[in-house]
């Protein structure tokens, strides 16, 4: 898709400064990392192909917009609903056997902050984009029919106009708010709504909660590298969550989180963890020792913070991930 003349090359450049935007608009409606970016790229495909009349609609970002949601829909017309472990019955006890492992289609993904946050945003702005990418989000988004899901980010993430939403899709400004008061009567059923609190108000507790996670997150990487169940409780709320997709088995609470990891988990002491970012907040890369010497990846581990504890620890144990994050494929043993 290069250009081959200066007009070419302008208009690559131009639709790359959306890639972005378009895969975190994509990432939650398909609650997948690897198939919003397959969709960003399809949609950047069919748009490089109707160029003249890109141009001609004078509008880019919204005729973007427009391919992508509908990329979306023929996706999500033959998908399954993704789900998180948590929306699929009760805690197990840490004794439970993992159980047979679902297809990777059955489970909302984790997406790098790399491949989705904007690079200059306002201190508010950018809070609302970290809270709306939160996996418990992206799980309810994919409880809504796909056009109630573009409805909501439309509106309430990207904030458009509903007259700009009922153009994209083809609707009535109407229909559009119809859309939305049913989408937000859901989200409010499952008793999560990021964008309850004022942009102010996230903006100005981002820049406090950003230091304390990052120290939070220097103390589980410590205590989890030292296996130190003592210090690990201590990280922990009483409520925390604990899950590994692809398994469905999911734990709640330090002592059923430690006890797991001390015997059913066991095989993860000796690990080496590094720092990156997912959905909004903190994540790390663990990778596992092997009798040959280096550490190979084994999971992605998405971190969430409530104050100064740790409320959820989430897994993908999916070693392809770690490309998308930046990390790398192993770690020498004297690394």
């Amino acid at each position: 898709m290069s250009g081959t003349s200066p007009a070419g090359a302008a208009l690559e450049l131009e639709l790359e400064s959306h890639r972005r935007a378009l895969t975190g608009y994509c990432y939650r409606l398909l609650g997948s990392g690897s198939e919003a970016e397959d969709a960003v790229q399809e949609t950047m495909v069919r748009a490089w192909r109707s160029a003249d009349r890109l141009q001609a609609r004078g509008a880019l970002k919204s005729w973007l917009y427009r391919i992508a949601s509908n990329v979306c829909f023929d996706i999500l017309g033959s998908a399954q609903r993704r789900a998180t472990p948590m929306d699929l019955g009760p805690s197990s006890g840490a004794d439970a056997a993992l159980g047979a492992g679902l297809p990777e289609s059955a489970w909302v993904q984790p997406i790098a902050d790399a491949r989705v946050l904007p690079e200059q945003a306002d201190p508010a702005a950018l809070a609302e984009h970290r809270e709306t990418l939160r996996l418990a989000f992206v799980a309810a988004l994919q409880h809504l029919p796909p056009k109630q899901r573009a409805v909501l980010v439309l509106r309430e993430v990207l904030r458009w106009q509903a007259s700009e939403v009922a153009e994209l899709l083809d609707t009535s400004v109407a229909s559009v708010n119809s859309a939305l008061q049913r989408a937000r009567a859901t989200i409010d059923q499952l008793e999560l709504d990021p964008l309850a609190t004022s942009a102010d108000a996230g903006a100005a507790a981002a820049g406090a909660a950003d230091a304390e996670q990052q120290a939070l997150l220097t103390r589980y990487v410590a205590a989890f590298e030292a296996y130190d169940m003592s210090a690990l409780v201590q990280l922990l709320r009483e409520d925390a969550a604990f899950s590994m997709p692809p398994f469905p088995l999911w734990l709640t609470g330090p002592d059923d989180i430690t006890r797991f990891m001390t015997t059913t988990g066991a095989h993860c002491e000796g690990s080496r963890l590094l720092v990156t970012q997912a959905n909004g907040g903190p994540a790390v890369g663990i990778y596992h020792p092997t009798p040959e010497g280096p550490y190979e990846p084994w999971a992605i581990v998405v971190v969430e913070t409530a104050g100064d504890r740790i409320s959820g620890l989430h897994h993908f144990l999916y070693p392809a991930l770690f490309g998308e994050f930046g990390l790398p494929p192993r770690l020498e043993a004297s690394a």
